[in-house]
């Protein structure tokens, strides 16, 4: 058998103990953390997600996507509650006030088309205009700087009968209320300017409101689970809060500033076509994404044309919200890092903004 000497064993022991001085004296070296794949963010945004469902305080569809590539696209919740149907990418949601993104840019292709300008003054281009709205701009109307009031008092009523109001019917209701501020003067975030974008882009273009928006808009970019929402019967059943369904809403008085509904999937091809001047040219989309004024009740985040623009993670994010009765919508892009975040709930007392910023922060704070 193969023995040690006692001086053999006595160096061994020496330089065993030195050996372990040293390592007790020369920190080991920290290896850098491996970076999360695509697939690694997807699943802790999935995860993130399927909790908040679970704890049914999210019920809804979600799409996010960097640089051109779908991270994730997937449901959460239900869509009908009581027969037990799941939201699927494909469940089709009221948007509220993201309608106004797709209203501007009706307006700026217009201009493309040479039928207006958005400096023009509004009266220019509707029939029978109050004296009140003789200096109102459309880019007044486009940047809430117009002066309309607040006439929601007018409609609280009107939204809960069946019978539909035309589009002349809808701005008669709050045309002869004095404004608010004199045009261009402040900003004031309004429904009542969209509503009058609506009217107009019927007065110009001599079609309605829903069929430009299907012509010029939706057919080009295949949005095909999109379109103006006549009380459509194949959305998702909209929920104040968990098992509470909202009550009813004429959606012919959300008209042009929130009466859109679409999908995930069909807002991700809007999101893509914005990088592009397949719709109107790079000069107009800057002009959409432009911060012209800040928003009081916004936060003061600068709005531009439809578009709420501000900073998050050190990075510009253009972004809008939509809330509608049952239902919850929020758009987010980060266009440097070409990030879209996409979130659509049938679940109206949902947090939206909680979920996009914090889904914000797993895709880009991991770079």
């Amino acid at each position: 058998m193969f023995r040690l000497s006692k001086i053999g064993l006595t160096l061994i022991v020496i330089v065993t103990v030195l050996a372990a001085c040293t390592m007790l004296q020369v920190p080991t070296a920290t290896l850098p953390a491996a970076t999360p794949t695509p697939q690694d963010v997807a699943s802790r945004i999935d995860a993130y997600l399927s909790d908040l469902a679970k704890e049914q305080s999210f019920s809804g569809s979600v799409l996010v996507a960097q640089d051109g590539k779908v991270l994730i696209s997937k449901g959460y919740g239900l869509a009908n509650i009581e027969n037990g149907v799941p939201n699927t990418p494909q469940t089709r949601f009221r948007i509220g006030s993201m309608t106004k993104q797709f209203t501007a840019m009706a307006i700026l292709m217009l201009q493309a088309q040479d039928k207006l300008n958005v400096q023009d003054r509004i009266c220019d281009h509707i029939s029978d205009c109050p004296t009140a709205w003789q200096e109102i701009t459309i880019h007044h109307l486009l940047t809430h700087t117009s002066g309309i009031p607040d006439s929601w008092r007018v409609f609280a009523n009107r939204s809960k009968t069946d019978t539909p109001l035309a589009p002349s019917q809808i701005v008669a209701l709050f045309k002869n209320e004095p404004l608010e501020f004199k045009p261009g003067q402040k900003a004031s975030y309004r429904n009542e300017g969209y509503m009058v974008l609506g009217y107009l882009i019927e007065e110009v273009s001599g079609q309605s409101y829903e069929a430009f928006l299907q012509q010029h808009i939706f057919e080009p970019l295949k949005m095909m689970d999109t379109g103006y929402d006549h009380g459509n019967s194949h959305l998702a059943i909209g929920y104040e809060t968990y098992g509470i369904e909202a009550d009813f809403t004429n959606m012919s008085i959300p008209y042009s500033s929130g009466g859109l509904y679409s999908t995930v999937e069909d807002l991700y091809l809007w999101d893509q076509a914005l990088y592009t001047e397949q719709l109107v040219s790079k000069e107009l989309l800057d002009t959409m994404f432009t911060p012209f004024v800040p928003i009081p009740s916004l936060g003061e985040m600068g709005y531009g044309y439809g578009w709420v623009i501000g900073e998050h993670l050190n990075r510009r994010v253009t972004a809008h919200e939509g809330k509608i009765d049952g239902f919850h919508a929020l758009i987010g892009r980060y266009p440097k890092d070409k990030v879209t975040i996409i979130v659509l709930s049938n679940q109206q007392d949902s947090d939206l903004f909680t979920i996009v910023t914090s889904t914000a922060e797993l895709v880009l704070k991991e770079e």
